[in-house]
């Protein structure tokens, strides 16, 4: 019982609040079939036939980040149809699995004792894009070690406004959930207090814009690169001179260089990385 059981407490909690919810389930998909079980949802039967609650499974066919590439456009339907509270569970988190911070306003990082978990908070990213710390089975043994292994880390970094709060809660029994709402209501609060909302809302915008064009130049790139191999000449000698060549339409097409608003040279190679 993980994060899926946890969802399932959170809906609940929610309802209880009087708020209607959307939620978005991702699964790992097969690098091959790019197929998906789609099984996350099953701990959400509870809800299954609540009117005030849409559920949507969604494979991550291949998308990189934890996400699939179709989350950012089925957050904002949701918010479109004026779902309360939208929660998204991702496909989990590693080392690079942290693209959920840049969509959602506020984001859980749920962790199990004895499972290895706290290996996770020594990665790249986990540590900084958690606004709430959440350690289930918080009956554990080892919970209370997680707990300090936690917030020994979180003394190590230099938090300029919110800094994460840590709760526990035993999802399968509902306890602690309560004071989980609470934290995230607190968050919501911090964030609009101050411009964090709308700093998280354009980050938010920022992303869908990339997903969606770096998706279609993924495409792109994919025809062209057969179109280099079945051509009659030959595909190039080497990867590199291939690249170079995929790469050509865009050099013509980039600004030239320049300097920027603080009179600083900006060359084509820090214009593509902005981009």
């Amino acid at each position: 019982m993980g994060k899926s059981t946890l969802s399932n407490a959170l809906v609940t909690q929610a309802r209880r609040a009087g708020k209607t919810v959307g939620v978005i389930s991702v699964d790992p998909s097969s690098p091959f079939s790019h197929g998906a079980i789609l099984g996350d949802r099953i701990r959400l039967t509870d809800h299954f036939t609540d009117p005030g609650v849409f559920i949507r499974s969604m494979a991550s066919r291949g998308h990189l980040g934890g996400l699939a590439g179709a989350t950012g456009d089925a957050v904002v339907l949701m918010d479109a149809f004026g779902l309360d509270t939208i929660l998204i569970e991702t496909v989990g988190v590693g080392q690079s699995e942290i693209e959920i911070a840049e969509l959602a306003d506020t984001t859980l990082v749920a962790l199990q004792p004895g499972s290895g978990d706290s290996i996770q908070l020594l990665k790249a990213g986990i540590l900084e894009v958690a606004d709430v710390f959440v350690v289930n089975k918080a009956d554990h043994p080892m919970a209370l070690q997680l707990q300090r292994e936690i917030r020994g880390m979180m003394e190590m970094l230099e938090f300029g406004g919110w800094a994460p709060l840590l709760v526990a809660t035993r999802a399968n029994e509902g306890a602690g959930v309560d004071v989980l709402w609470a934290a995230i209501n607190e968050h919501a609060a911090y964030l609009r207090a101050g411009e964090g909302l709308a700093v998280r809302r354009r980050t938010a915008f920022t992303h869908r814009v990339r997903s969606l064009v770096m998706g279609e130049l993924g495409r792109r790139i994919e025809r062209r690169i057969d179109a280099l191999l079945d051509a009659p000449e030959g595909a190039p000698e080497d990867p590199y001179r291939a690249a170079a060549r995929l790469l050509e339409p865009l050099t013509g097409a980039l600004p030239p260089p320049g300097p920027d608003e603080n009179g600083r040279l900006v060359t084509a190679r820090a214009r593509v990385k902005g981009l």
